[in-house]
C-alpha cells in the first residue's frame, strides 16, 4: 500500500507502486472506463496496482486527498471550486465527461417545453444545496423567471412525485437513471423527453480526475502513468468495437441492471465522454470551467473568484487518447 503523508496526499509510493483511486459514485456505467482499465490490465502495463474504491454520498475524493487517504479521485467542478475557495491545493488533470449527464425528464403530453419560458408554473424537482439546484436556478434566471413563478420540489431517493405527476420535471442522469426510467415509461405508453441545460448554454462541468499539486510536482511520472492507463481505459471502453467487453466490465460489479439496458447506458455514456469538436479523451474545457465558476459566484456558492483555470494542469509528456 502506498504510504502517504497527511499533508494533502503526497508520499513516497512504495516499490510495488500501489495507488488509491476514489470514484465519485458506486460502480455503474459512469465508471465504465475506470473498470475497463482495471480489468484489461492497463494499469498493470504501467507498473501500477490500483486500489479502486467506490464512491457515494458520504464519500468525498478531495477530502480524502487532503487527509492522505487517496492518491487520485473523481470530483465535479463544483467540488473543486468549493475546495479551492477554502484553500485546498487540489488540481485537475483530466475531464472525463465533456457534457454533464444531469438533465430533467418530463412527460411530453403534460409539459411541452420548447423554450425555458415554458418552465413557468411548473413543479420542478431539485436537490436543495446540490449542483442541480444551482443549474436549475441558472436556467430560470435565463428565462427571466423568479422562484415564485415555479414550484421547486425537494428530491428524495425515489421517483414517486414524478411517477404520480406531482412534479412536472425530475432530475436524472441521462446515461444511467434516464435510460431505465425512460424505457419503463415508454413501455407503459408514456411519451417522455429531457431538458438538457447544455441546449440552453449552461455547461456545468461534471466528472473530472483530481490529485494534489504536490503529487503532480513531486511524482509527475507516477501521475503520467496513472493517467495514461486510465484514459486508455476510457478510450477503449467507449469504442463501439469493445461494447460487449465494456458492458461485461461493469456487469461484474452492477448485478442489478439488465444487460440490454447497459448497452443503452453505454451508448449514452459514449456521447458524454466524446466532444463535438473531436478533442482527445480527458480534454479539459476551459470555457465550461470558467462558466461553472461564474455560475457558482452568481448564486453565492463562493464569495469571490478562485481562478479555477489555474487548477487545470496538463500532464507533460502525455500521449493523448483520441476519440474512437
Amino acid at each position: 500500500m502506498a504510504v502517504l503523508a497527511t499533508n494533502f496526499g503526497i508520499g513516497r509510493v512504495a516499490a510495488d507502486d500501489q495507488v488509491r483511486y476514489r470514484l465519485k459514485w458506486l460502480i455503474n456505467m459512469s465508471t465504465v472506463g475506470d473498470v475497463y482499465a482495471e480489468q484489461h490490465g492497463f494499469f498493470k502495463e504501467e507498473g501500477l496496482r490500483v486500489m479502486m474504491k467506490e464512491g457515494g454520498p458520504e464519500r468525498d475524493a478531495i477530502r480524502e486527498l487532503e487527509m492522505g487517504h487517496t492518491d487520485f479521485g473523481v470530483a465535479s467542478a463544483d467540488q473543486v471550486i468549493h475546495a479551492a475557495a477554502k484553500g485546498s491545493p487540489v488540481v485537475v488533470i483530466a475531464q472525463l465527461f465533456q457534457a454533464n449527464p444531469l438533465q430533467w425528464i418530463y412527460f411530453q403530453n403534460r409539459s411541452d417545453i420548447n423554450s425555458l419560458s415554458d418552465l413557468k408554473g411548473k413543479a420542478i424537482g431539485v436537490t436543495f444545496g446540490k449542483n442541480d439546484e444551482i443549474i436549475m436556478r441558472t436556467l430560470l434566471a435565463q428565462a427571466g423567471l423568479n422562484e415564485n413563478q415555479v414550484r421547486l420540489i425537494s428530491v428524495r431517493l425515489d421517483y414517486t412525485p414524478f411517477y404520480t405527476k406531482q412534479a412536472d420535471l425530475w432530475p436524472v442522469y441521462i446515461n444511467t437513471q434516464a435510460v431505465e426510467i425512460g424505457r419503463k415509461l415508454r413501455d407503459a405508453g408514456e411519451k417522455v423527453a429531457f431538458l438538457d441545460p447544455a441546449d440552453h448554454g449552461v455547461r456545468f462541468v461534471a466528472n473530472s480526475i483530481v490529485t494534489s499539486a504536490r503529487m503532480l510536482d513531486e511524482q509527475p511520472q507516477l501521475v503520467r502513468r496513472f493517467l495514461r492507463a486510465l484514459l486508455k481505459g476510457w478510450a477503449a471502453a467507449i469504442d463501439q468495437a469493445n461494447a460487449e467487453k465494456a458492458v461485461a466490465a461493469v456487469q461484474k460489479y452492477d448485478r442489478n441492471t439488465a444487460k440490454a439496458l447497459m448497452y443503452d447506458q453505454l451508448h449514452a455514456t459514449r456521447r458524454l465522454v466524446t466532444s463535438e469538436t473531436g478533442e482527445a479523451i480527458g480534454h479539459m474545457d476551459s470555457a465550461a470551467w470558467e462558466q461553472t465558476e461564474h455560475i457558482m459566484l452568481t448564486h453565492g456558492q463562493i464569495e469571490k473568484k478562485v481562478n479555477v483555470l489555474e487548477r487545470l494542469k496538463k500532464v507533460d509528456g502525455m500521449v493523448t487518447q483520441r476519440q474512437p
